[in-house]
């Protein structure tokens, strides 16, 4: 029917899909930004329109948390080659957490075959939805950590038990890794206790969206987490942090007017023979402890008057 080729009936369809859709100039400037977007993404369209994508707002990176720029980038490449590509990417949401994103980027021609920018489709992987299921389910018998939505203390503790239950029945292996946010206390001294908990928030939504479906991530000590790895061993609990430190590395966070730089140290261990809880986690702290120290928080040091800002952007 004539009625649905109407341009501003698409661009009603376009708008109202739940995938984000997304449209750059030549320049790289956004030009349409979908609900969908709004979403996934936390910014709203007045905040995005005519700005850069490769600026803060979904800035893109890779698989390890590296930020996608100049030639490395799959927007940049399109625009340079003109074809359509697929990319899994890690963008940073609104709040400053890391989400993984599965984008679909496909070039704009005009009539006479110029191009002139970019669409891209994207949206969450699906496994981050699918663990916010199953914790909602924890939420309902106060197994969730009040500060950071993830599991809590005892529900980590007692999952490592119940892991190493079976281990000694089954063999089944599996690794740990004690991920502790650098500086927190500083932080906390120089912005308040509000600050210190929105980073518990970030670091353990990002750490948590850049896990895989099978391993658990919990709160541990006031400034750590636990993450347990199913089927992990050799030199793949150390890649995993790795991984991970970098991802944490790409968190910003804006307190105050300031952007707090985020870091955390980590340390790993497999599961052996005759371990208890104790061991393990004592391994991994001794791991932790071995490894580079961790370089100094710049904005945790500074001081400032006044209360701190509640609202993050």
């Amino acid at each position: 029917m004539e009625e649905l080729q109407d341009p501003q009936i698409l661009r009603t369809v376009l708008q109202g899909l739940h995938i984000g859709i997304c449209l750059e100039d030549r320049d790289r400037r956004i030009i349409f930004w979908n609900d969908g977007a709004e979403r996934i993404s936390g910014y709203r369209q007045h905040e995005v329109l005519g700005h850069f994508l490769r600026e803060t707002i979904l800035m893109p990176c890779n698989d390890q948390g590296c930020p996608l720029c100049s030639a490395s980038c799959p927007f940049a490449q399109v625009l340079q080659d003109g074809k359509p590509r697929e990319a899994r990417i890690q963008a940073r949401h609104k709040d400053g957490q890391r989400i993984p994103l599965r984008a679909s980027l496909v070039p704009i021609r005009n009539a006479r075959g110029s191009l002139i920018g970019i669409a891209a489709s994207f949206d969450e992987q699906k496994f981050t939805s699918d663990r916010e299921r199953r914790q909602h389910g924890l939420a309902a018998y106060g197994c969730l950590d009040l500060i950071t939505g993830i599991p809590s203390h005892g529900f980590t503790e007692f999952h490592l038990r119940e892991n190493l239950a079976g281990f000694v029945q089954y063999r089944l292996p599996f690794s740990i890794l004690r991920i502790q946010v650098d500086r927190l206390q500083e932080f906390s001294s120089a912005y308040g206790r509000e600050a210190a908990d929105a980073i518990l928030r970030v670091v353990a939504q990002s750490l948590q969206n850049n896990l895989r479906p099978s391993d658990f991530l919990g709160r541990w000590e006031n400034d750590e987490f636990l993450a347990i790895l199913m089927n992990a061993q050799g030199a793949g609990p150390m890649r995993a942090g790795e991984r991970l430190r970098k991802v944490v590395e790409c968190v910003e966070l804006r307190w105050w007017g300031d952007q707090l730089s985020i870091t955390v140290s980590i340390g790993h261990a497999t599961a052996q023979s005759g371990d208890s809880p104790e061991t393990l986690l004592e391994r991994a702290l001794q791991s932790r402890e071995h490894s580079s120290p961790p370089r100094a928080a710049a904005a945790a040091a500074a001081s400032r008057d006044g209360s701190p800002d509640t609202s993050k952007s």
